[in-house]
C-alpha cells in the first residue's frame, strides 16, 4: 500500500509491464489505484470506475462463456458468471499482479482488514478494468479479461451449480429439511454495501457470508457449509 503519493514514473512503468498494457492518459491509471481515504482523493478515487469495471468485466466474461460452453443452458452460464465476477476471483487477480503494492490509501486504511480487504483489492481490479476500456476501447479490456479469467473460466470448480439449490437439496436428503438463511448485518454506503448473512441447518453448525448483496451473502455461506460438510471439494488456490 502506497500512504497517499501519486504513483511514481517508475511505478507506472512496473504497473503496466505487469497488467501488459500501456496508458496513453497516465492519471487513469493513478485514479483506478486511488482509494477514498487517500488525501486529496476527493472526486479522483476509483469508486466511479469500479461501477463502470464492474458492467465491463461482466460483458467480457459473459462473452468468454457463451463461446466456450455453447452447450451450457442460461442456468450453468449464469453461475458460471457469477462466481467469475464474484469478490473472490477479483481479488486473487488483484494478487497475481501485486496490486496492493500501488495502492494510494490514507492512514485510516489500516481498518481495512481481512474480507474488508479482499473487498478493496478486487475494487481495485474493476476500476483498473474500467481505465484499461476508457483509454484503449473495448478490445483492450477484453484482452486484459481473457488474459486472467480464461483459464478460471475452463477449471472444474467453475462449473458447479448454485450452492443454494445444491445445499437446499442436500439438506432435504440428509435431514429432511430446509436450510434457513438469517440476515446479520447490512453495513457500508448505499454504492457499496456488505451483506453479513448466516445459513443454518439444524443438528449442524452454521456458516456465514459476506458480499456486496444479500443474495451473493447467501451463496458464500452455502459453498462454505457444503466445502466443511465434504458435499463440495474445497476450490484449488489458483482457480
Amino acid at each position: 500500500m502506497m500512504k497517499g503519493r501519486s504513483l511514481s514514473a517508475e511505478d507506472r512503468t512496473r504497473l503496466e509491464a505487469a497488467i501488459e498494457y500501456q496508458f496513453h492518459e497516465k492519471e487513469r491509471l493513478d485514479r483506478a489505484l486511488t482509494h477514498s481515504s487517500a488525501r486529496n482523493a476527493r472526486g479522483s478515487n476509483y469508486q466511479r470506475l469500479e461501477f463502470l469495471g464492474d458492467r465491463v468485466l461482466g460483458l467480457c466474461v459473459a462473452e468468454l462463456l457463451f463461446q466456450t460452453f455453447v452447450d451450457a443452458n442460461e442456468g450453468e452460464l449464469s453461475v458460471r458468471l457469477n462466481q467469475l465476477v464474484s469478490a473472490e476471483s477479483c481479488a486473487k487477480v488483484a494478487d497475481e499482479l501485486s496490486l496492493h503494492e500501488f495502492i494510494r490509501t490514507g492512514s485510516d486504511v489500516k481498518r481495512i482488514t481481512g474480507k474488508h480487504m479482499m473487498n478493496v483489492r478486487a475494487d481495485v481490479v474493476e476500476s483498473l478494468i474500467a481505465a484499461i476500456y476508457l483509454d484503449g476501447g473495448l478490445e483492450a479490456a477484453r484482452e486484459f479479461v481473457l488474459k486472467h479469467w480464461t483459464h478460471r473460466a475452463e477449471s472444474a470448480d467453475a462449473a458447479r451449480r448454485d450452492a443454494k439449490t445444491e445445499l437446499q437439496e442436500w439438506a432435504h436428503a440428509k435431514f429432511g429439511v430446509a436450510p434457513n438463511y438469517r440476515t446479520d448485518n447490512r453495513s457500508g454506503p448505499d454504492h457499496d454495501p456488505r451483506f453479513t448473512v448466516t445459513v443454518e441447518i439444524a443438528g449442524i453448525q452454521p456458516e456465514t457470508g459476506v458480499d456486496r448483496s444479500k443474495r451473493g451473502a447467501e451463496q458464500i455461506a452455502a459453498t462454505r457449509l457444503l466445502e466443511r460438510e465434504g458435499v463440495w471439494q474445497k476450490r484449488s488456490a489458483g482457480s
